[in-house]
């Protein structure tokens, strides 16, 4: 029986007092007990992970999610921000084009001056008594 390591005894496990502390047994314990304290030492310390190591883990995977999102929300509302400001800028030079081709349909409904060099200019027009020398 005590060659055979895998072979446990429950008549032998439950006549053992349960040690519920994480103290690292010692080696003089390991030595009275013999190979079926050592086995159930083992099997005791196995998972033993202390609950302040969960809850670090715990809080460093909220802090990772909370710092990742606040990454990308600000990564987002940078491009936004960009985004709005090419918008605004080309706004503005429609709007002065709107205004530049308003002045220029006002000017050619009221000057005479302005509609005439706008019919020599675009239309090639002449005058009655002007002669035209073509020039290649």
């Amino acid at each position: 029986m005590a060659a055979n390591l895998n072979w446990s005894d429950s008549r032998l496990d439950a006549q053992r007092p349960v040690a519920r502390a994480f103290a690292l047994p010692s080696p003089a314990a390991e030595t009275l007990t013999g190979v079926a304290g050592v086995r159930a030492n083992a099997r005791r310390r196995d998972f033993a992970i202390p609950s302040w190591v969960v809850f670090s883990m715990i809080m460093l995977a909220t802090f990772a999610v909370c710092v990742t999102v606040t990454m990308r929300t600000h990564a987002a509302w940078g491009a936004a921000e960009q985004k709005y400001l090419q918008m605004e800028t080309d706004v503005q030079s429609i709007r002065d084009r709107n205004a530049s081709l308003r002045r220029d349909v006002e000017r050619l409904r009221t000057d005479r001056k302005t509609q005439e060099a706008a019919a020599r200019d675009r239309l090639n027009m002449v005058r009655a008594n002007e002669i035209v020398v073509p020039l290649d």
